[in-house]
């Protein structure tokens, strides 16, 4: 397996059962993959996934660890969709899991439209306008700020690929909660389940977690908040279970 200089191979999970091409100068995945993996429903003996601004591809190889379905990643920056194949192919997942590079703004002709029984997006998070406010690598701007798509054309992505009565789950911050909702029903993905992400008792929520469904009936979950670690800084329990899947 070629590795680049800048390059790593990390595990994703504590039994070391899933490895994942890594590189600190270019992208590293973070907990809110980890997260938004453990959230989304998944259809678990069949079925098709789509993963959008999949990255290096942490979501679906996680997500290929609660599903014997079809799973596809979308990424719009060829490294990255590079890294994302090569740690399929180290993980012997390829008949599995498959890595769409393209551009979600536009419709991809390997994407079945109004196909998929879950999409799941962990997107850019920042709508920063001006250039001293991105990072300097130009991998990171583009993973974390609104360069290249925004959080509306990410749901109307969504829409676009999610059948009828499929799921929809995005991971994102909680000072973006009203624009999700508020597109999600404008793109007639009806808001189901939502969970808020805390780091520690007594801190503000620093995560959400938002799923809905494809022109479902109204009606919003609100469950228990997470919370990621405890006063002595060691991870919580459900944390902890998350992570380490123990």
């Amino acid at each position: 397996m070629k590795l680049y200089d800048d390059e790593r191979i990390d595990y994703l999970l504590h039994d070391e059962s899933i490895k994942i091409i890594q590189s600190p100068t270019i992208f590293s995945y973070s907990l809110d993959a980890v997260l938004l993996a453990h959230f989304a429903y998944m259809p678990i003996n069949k079925g098709n996934i789509l993963d959008l601004c999949t990255g290096n591809g942490a979501v679906p190889l996680l997500l290929s660890q609660r599903t014997y379905g079809n799973i596809v990643g979308l990424e719009i920056q060829e490294r990255l969709a590079e890294m994302a194949k090569r740690s399929i192919e180290l993980n012997e997942l390829s008949e599995k899991i498959s890595i769409v590079q393209g551009d979600l703004t536009k419709r991809q002709a390997a994407l079945q439209q109004s196909f998929y029984d879950v999409v799941t997006c962990n997107p850019p998070y920042f709508s920063t306008t001006h250039k001293r406010q991105h990072n300097l690598n130009e991998h990171l701007t583009i993973a974390r700020h609104e360069v290249c798509c925004t959080l509306e054309q990410v749901v109307q992505a969504c829409k676009l690929y999610v059948k009828p009565g499929g799921k929809t789950a995005i991971v994102h911050r909680p000072e973006r909660i009203v624009d999700l909702l508020t597109l999600f029903r404008t793109y007639a993905i009806e808001p189901k389940r939502m969970r808020l992400v805390y780091p520690k008792r007594g801190k503000e929520a620093n995560i959400v977690l938002l799923e809905g469904i494809r022109d479902g009936k109204v009606g919003l979950k609100m469950l228990p908040p997470l919370y990621i670690y405890e006063e002595n800084g060691k991870y919580t329990e459900e944390a902890r279970n998350i992570i380490y899947g123990e």
